[in-house]
């Protein structure tokens, strides 16, 4: 794994709150490779050729294997965690999603990075809601492979 892009965000709870409307950055490009596909595979039990019969995908429009969906999906959460940084944090927990799509497969091989754009903060007891929508890149190529607005509650330690 590489590193996160410097372009993220480190804040408190506090500037959250400012920084609705505004994207805060990009993680580095990373590959996509068949091994992480075959052991998503085999963590979800989900073996469509697709993903992991190299030979067979060839044969198909989109000319080799490509990630899952979920797998791409996935990717949101160290994506998020890699941009955003928040420092009187007690913890930060998945809520959900409001909103996903797939626009162009992952195929393995290529690149891809993360991009973060915070929505909306909302209040909540102990602490905020961030609604983020995080773009799954693919190098190369005019569709995200996925674009998802993530519900995450940031408690604070007070």
């Amino acid at each position: 794994m590489s590193s996160a892009n410097t372009t993220g965000l480190v804040t408190d709870i506090a500037g959250l709150r400012e920084r609705a409307g505004t994207h805060i950055g990009y993680t580095d490009w990373q590959d996509m490779t068949q091994e992480r596909v075959n052991q998503f595979a085999d963590a979800t039990d989900d073996h469509q050729f697709i993903h992991v019969d190299v030979e067979r995908a060839k044969q198909t429009p989109f000319g080799g294997t490509i990630a899952h969906g979920f797998l791409t999906l996935s990717l949101v959460a160290p994506v998020s965690q890699q941009l955003m940084k928040v420092t009187d944090a007690m913890m930060g927990v998945n809520y959900g999603l409001d909103r996903v799509r797939f626009p162009a497969p992952l195929p393995v091989g290529a690149q891809w990075r993360g991009g973060m754009e915070i929505v909306e903060v909302s209040e909540i007891p102990g602490g905020v809601q961030i609604k983020s929508r995080i773009t799954i890149e693919v190098k190369d190529t005019e569709k995200p492979a996925c674009v998802a607005d993530s519900l995450v509650r940031v408690y604070g330690g007070g």
